[in-house]
């Protein structure tokens, strides 16, 4: 009886307040959740993660020694992923986050070095930036990919030393100089002998991806590899 009622309740309640597509604004269906399937099958995926030498790994090339590195979707201006990152990361549409990170997780299950990885380190926020916004938008989508993958997510082991200014008009080279020493390992205890997925949302030229590598690279035992969400086409 109990259990009857509270259906019809969440019925009456996603008929008065139906969660709508964060696309196309329209009703979810079923299993549906953030994207209808129209919307989903939109998204402009890579489908290179499985390909070496493919574009996200060439923005590191000669940068920082790395194993991996995979993108879901390009982002572009207006479109689609745009759209979900703005909500993610500045209208507490945290569950958007959570959605891109399963998304990504199913991605890399279909490579072949995804059971090379034994942990996933969020790139993490200046403690006052974490503060203002309330979360972590790039811890959300590791929780998102580890429900997928089942790799343990390590919060705790970067820290951003100083707010860095907004990477937003800046050059490449300006880029590198303001995340210079931005980072800094506080547990190597967890790391040694580790392979790490560093995660973000967006890689633009991949300078605050970078700075967070060459401070796990500290450690000698480490091996780093990275995922985004998106990848900004140039």
């Amino acid at each position: 009886m109990v259990e009857t009622l509270l259906e019809l309740k969440r019925g009456l309640i996603h008929l008065l307040y139906p969660n709508l597509c964060e696309g196309c604004r329209k009703p979810l269906v079923g299993q549906e959740h953030v994207l209808c399937l129209a919307c989903a099958a939109e998204m402009p995926e890579t489908g290179y993660n499985n390909i070496p030498g493919n574009e996200t790994e060439m923005r590191f090339a000669g940068r920082i020694p790395y194993k991996h590195a995979a993108s879901l979707a390009y982002f572009t201006n207006e479109g689609l992923l745009q759209h979900l990152m703005h909500g993610l990361k500045y209208k507490n549409q945290k569950q958007i986050g959570y959605y891109l990170g399963e998304q990504l997780g199913k991605s890399l299950m279909e490579t072949h070095w995804i059971n090379e990885i034994d942990c996933i380190v969020p790139v993490p926020l200046h403690p006052a930036k974490e503060a203002a916004r309330g979360y972590n938008q790039s811890l959300l989508i590791a929780e998102g990919m580890n429900k997928i993958t089942e790799i343990p997510v390590l919060t705790g082991i970067l820290s951003r030393n100083r707010q860095t200014e907004s990477q937003t008009k800046k050059t490449r080279s300006e880029r590198v100089e303001n995340m210079k020493d931005a980072f800094s390992v506080l547990d190597w205890s967890f790391i040694k002998n580790k392979h790490i997925l560093l995660c973000d949302d967006v890689l633009t030229t991949g300078a605050t991806l970078e700075a967070c590598g060459l401070a796990l690279l500290m450690e000698e035992s480490v091996k780093i590899s990275i995922a985004t969400i998106g990848i900004a086409v140039s």
